[in-house]
This record gives C-alpha cells, structure tokens and sequence, in this order.
C-alpha cells in the first residue's frame, strides 16, 4: 500500500502537532494543534491549512494539550465532517479546554480590534469562536486504551498510554498490505511521552517492533537528576520557603490541565504536614477550575497512593472564576501563592499578574514547565531585565525561579531508553516537537548505539515522505512550504522589535543629561532616514 506522510506543525519546534497521511483508500490526520510561540509561527493559526479539511476522513488525537487539538475547530470549520478519535479522558478536557480556546481567541481579537480602530487599521477575525469549538466536540468519539479501532479502509490504530497526561497516548498504526502474504506497514506515533516517576500518571507503555517510529523530543538535549516524590517537594519546599521569606507573592505560570493539579495536590500536602506556610492558594483560571473537576472525575485512574479527591478539595484552594475575583488579588499583600495561566505566559491571567509583580524585588516567579522560543515565559527564564507585556515595558525586579521536576515530557535518556524498547525499527525513526538543539541532541544520543543514523530523520515544516519504500523517500516539498525553515527556528522580527525598545528605553534613561539622550535620539532618526 502507498503511504505517504506530511509534518504539518511540530517539526523543528514543539508546538502546531499535525501529522498527515494519505493512503489509497483515504486520508487521516494525527492530531491538530495550535502553533504558539512568536507571532511568525502564530500566523500560521491564520493562514490556510496545507491540505482540505474536506478530504480528512478521521482524526487521531493524542491528548488535550492546545498544541495537539487547539485547531480542530477550524477543521470543522473549514470543511471536516470525519470522527474524532480520542480516549475518554481526552474527550473530558476538550469539552473544556476547546471552548475556553474558543474565547480566548474571541476576546483577544476583540481588545487587539480595539486598538486597531484607534492606530486606523482594519480590523481582523478570530482563528475560530466559542461556536466553532462547541460544533467540533460533536465530532469526538471514544476509544480504549489497547483496543484497535479502524481508522479507515486497510488503517487500524490502537492507543498506549503515554503517561504525559490524563488521557494521553500513543498511537500504534497498522497498514495492511494488498498481498496477503505480506506484512502489514506499522508504525508508531508517540505524542508527548511522559517522564518516569511523574506524579499522578503511570510510566509510558507502547509494544515493539515497527517500520517507522515518531517520536516526540521536547526535552532530547536535557538530562535530569533521577526524580521522586520526595526529591520533587524538596525542591518546591526550598522554593516556597524562600518565597515566603521574601514576603511577595508567589507566582506560578502553568499549564491548566496536569500541571496545576500537580502542584495544587504538592503544595496542600506539603502545608499539611507543616513543611512549608500556610497560606492561600489561588487557582486563578476557569480552565484550570474546571480541569481539576475533570481529575476528580477521574481519580480512579490516577495513582491510589494520591488522596486526589481529597487534596483538590483543600480549604487552602480558593478559586477565582471572574475576573473581578481575579482583580481583587492585586490587592493583597505578604506571601500568597497564584498560580495562574498560561504556562509560557503567553497568554491569559498570568500576564496581569506578571505586570503587577514582576517590578517587585520581593514576589517570586517560578517555572515549572517548558518555555517555548519566543514567548514572554523563555525570556524570563533567559534573565530578561525588563520585558513588554500588551505595550507596556516592566522592569524585571523579582527573583525568576525554575523547577523542572514538574515537566510532562520525558528527558532525552528516558526518551532514548523508550526508543530503545521500541525496537527492532526497520525502516527509520522521525525527531519531531523539539526545538533545533533538542532535536540533534536527542538525534546523537541515539545514534548507532539505539538506530543506525542512517535511519535518523530530522523533518521540516511541510516535509512529505513516501513511507511505501524501503527507505522513506523525502518528496522535496521546498516550494509548497509555508515558511523557510530558518523562520521556523529563529526569534522573529516581532520579537527583535520588542528588544530594540526595551533597549532603546534603557540607553535613553542611562544618558547623564537632555544634552546626551538628544544625541542618542538624532543618531537614531539618521539611522531610520539614509538620505541624511
């Protein structure tokens, strides 16, 4: 059977997840993410899709997470009338976090029309509303985990659990062949594969032996100090105490769905046994309040070492739903914890929260998940002195802290060891969501001691790969690409913008007098006019 593949998003960079195949007999789609990051790869939300949503006849999803499923809306949208196919505990948090995508992208449109019409330019349109998002969870249809399901005619897919997040997967494909004395073409598809000993999810599970593996490399180029329960909250214990001595707020940008109910059921644990102050904790994202409802839901799943229902109940926990709640926090003073979205701080309440604090020597920011190029999150992580957040410039003041015991993803020697168990791969392995250096870090540790490098693909955004012959032959898709590759790795004009005026800003206020910011501003207008 002809099969062929085209890496649609997550190629070279760890957001936009969409894998296309088209086989004799159809068309299918695994997963269909939100590019996020700097404004270049965002436009691509914008722009159309590099197939017809039309011609898809099933989607696999692999998990919740918005760069996975936050574009299914607008295949809806645009002319999908297939199934999506889901486990159930994905299917529950879509039904949330899908709207709430829905009317961020309303909301942020609106405030961005709003400046338009006073700059005099046009208005522009959402990728997608709240409306599109509720039509496309009609579309969702359950699957078990380990259990095949047709995907189309001569497709079969069966789901593993990736032990990235409630619900997540991987997902093992099955190609028959025309001859039945042939094998079928299998392959497996990795989604975001979880780390060992995470908190609430079990070690990642997928068989062996396949023609092809995609594997996820977020964290390829990183290795970890061995992690448990009690090494995770020794560390948070450090954290909080030093946050509570500094007598700030205490921050958190995270991501709603895991995340957060990870560190909501650490933080309450640790206040209960006395290791850390007693103080409130404040859940300041309708997404993550409805989330964690989700997680009770489903407690039964999770680790029966962990009283989830009972730690996600805490009196500790208050939840601010409106976002007068969310504005009455800014009046509080001393320690308090806010953990808030979104987890790159890219978006959502977290940024007010950032504007109101970050000039303060005595809050705490810390980061407990992957900071993608390009966003607000990396540049705080990178030690930014100051940064722009909707037009304004703050002075970065607080201490900017990182734990990475809470990540989701597997580290590159637990990525390598699940590759390894993959095994035997016959025909070749493709490196996908992961920055540049993640991506050749994990490619070398692999490398003849795990796969030949021969059978080591590293794709760019757009690549269409034959996967009929022997060896995956790359249909050069250079002249339907959507961006260079260099645009798809690089921090954009957007974001050198940005960093001029912070400079610009910084340089002028330096100056010892008028007489010298007056120099600086002359030699900037002869560098914006070359005629003088």
């Amino acid at each position: 059977m002809s099969v062929t593949i085209q890496f649609c998003g997550a190629a070279r960079t760890v957001t936009g997840s969409c894998y296309h195949f088209k086989t004799p007999t159809g068309s299918f789609l695994v997963d269909c993410g939100l590019f996020q990051g700097q404004k270049t790869l965002k436009e691509l939300n914008y722009t159309a899709f590099p197939f017809r949503p039309a011609d898809i006849d099933v989607v696999l999803l692999t998990h919740a997470h918005i760069d996975h499923s936050g574009l299914l809306p607008k295949l809806v949208r645009e002319g999908f009338r297939g199934r999506i196919l889901a486990t159930r505990g994905t299917i529950d948090l879509c039904s949330y976090m899908l709207p709430d995508s829905g009317n961020i992208q309303e909301s942020e449109v609106f405030a961005l029309n709003q400046r338009n019409v006073k700059r005099g330019k046009s208005e522009v349109s959402p990728i997608y509303t709240q409306a599109d998002t509720i039509a496309s969870l009609q579309a969702f249809q359950a699957v078990e985990y380990e259990a095949w399901t047709d995907v189309i005619p001569a497709v079969r897919a069966r789901y593993w659990n990736a032990g990235h997040l409630l619900g997540s997967a991987s997902i093992e494909l099955e190609f028959a062949e025309e001859s039945t004395s042939s094998h079928p073409l299998r392959l497996l598809a990795s989604g975001d594969v979880g780390p060992d000993m995470k908190l609430l999810q079990p070690n990642p599970v997928a068989p062996a032996g396949f023609d092809y593996v995609i594997s996820e490399s977020t964290y390829g180029d990183r290795i970890r100090p061995e992690t448990t329960r009690q090494s995770r909250q020794r560390c948070l214990t450090a954290e909080v105490r030093e946050a509570a001595a500094a007598k700030g707020a205490l921050l958190i940008p995270a991501f709603a769905v895991e995340r957060t109910q990870e560190l909501i059921i650490d933080l309450v644990d640790l206040m209960e046994r006395g290791e850390i102050p007693t103080s409130p904790i404040f859940l300041d994202s309708p997404l993550a309040i409805r989330a964690t409802e989700v997680f009770r839901k489903h407690a039964a799943s999770l680790d029966p070492s962990i009283d989830v229902v009972r730690l996600l109940n805490s009196p500790h926990l208050r939840f601010t739903e409106t976002v007068e709640e969310s504005k009455s926090i800014a009046k509080l003073s001393g320690f308090h914890i806010i953990i808030a979205a979104s987890g790159m701080c890219d978006a959502g309440r977290i940024r007010h929260h950032l504007k109101h604090w970050l000039w303060n020597s005595r809050a705490t920011v810390l980061l407990v998940g992957f900071q993608a190029c390009g966003t607000l999150g990396r540049f705080l992580e990178e030690g930014a002195k100051a940064v722009r957040i909707q037009g304004e410039e703050i002075k970065v003041s607080a201490r900017i802290r990182r734990i990475d015991d809470y990540s989701g993803h597997a580290d590159g020697s637990e990525l390598a060891r699940w590759i390894a168990a993959r095994r035997p791969i016959r025909r070749g392995i493709f490196l996908v969501h992961g920055e540049e250096p993640a991506i050749t870090g994990l490619s070398e540790q692999i490398a003849d001691r795990i796969v030949p490098s021969a059978k080591i693909f590293l794709p760019l955004l757009d690549d269409i790969y034959d996967l009929s012959t022997n060896v995956p032959t790359n249909l050069n898709a250079a002249n339907r690409r959507r961006l260079t590759p260099e645009a798809v790795v690089a921090l954009d004009w957007h974001n050198d913008m940005s960093k001029l005026i912070l400079d610009i800003n910084e340089r002028v206020a330096a100056a010892a007098d008028d007489r010298a910011r007056n120099v600086v501003i002359r030699r900037l207008r002869r560098a914006l006019d070359p005629e003088h």
